[in-house]
């Protein structure tokens, strides 16, 4: 699959790992492939998911800080160190690789040649909560269809 990746796609997954590391996240999750396809597609990904990277970011925050709390930890100024770079692959979290599948997926049902950040970003609103990135796409406030529609006449 990754050969049918355009460039900018594998640069795309390329930033999903730098964000995990970030985050101090072992694995490639949705989240962090949705912040790799913002960071790809720039202006045209805002525009069609209504959102950017730093709201993503601050969102996840938000949802960890949530979480914690339901179990009795308060995270509130505290953040986790960042990963340090390794060797080793990191792997994807079986919810990403759907992604990718589906990001497949859409480009044979366009007749595409190559995966695009916009089939990516197609992909990642197919998910649904609980995964990280639906639930960054609902706090959010983004309008699913409207987002498919703009990403689809763009791809």
């Amino acid at each position: 699959m990754f050969e049918q990746f355009a460039g900018e796609t594998r640069a795309a997954v390329s930033d999903a790992l730098e964000e995990a590391r970030l985050r101090g996240d072992r694995r490639i999750g949705t989240e962090h492939l949705l912040l790799g396809a913002l960071s790809q597609q720039g202006a045209a990904a805002g525009t069609g998911l209504g959102v950017d990277a730093g709201a993503v970011r601050e969102a996840l925050r938000e949802l960890d800080t949530e979480a914690l709390a339901a179990v009795g930890v308060d995270a509130r100024g505290a953040d986790r160190p960042p990963i340090p770079s390794s060797r080793k692959h990191t792997p994807f979290t079986s919810s990403a690789k759907s992604v990718l599948s589906g990001a497949l997926a859409e480009v044979r049902s366009q007749g595409a040649r190559r995966i695009t950040p916009a089939h990516l970003l197609l992909a990642l609103l197919e998910t649904k909560e609980p995964d990280p990135a639906a639930d960054v796409l609902t706090r959010l406030g983004v309008d699913r269809a409207a987002a498919r529609e703009r990403l689809r006449r763009a791809a």
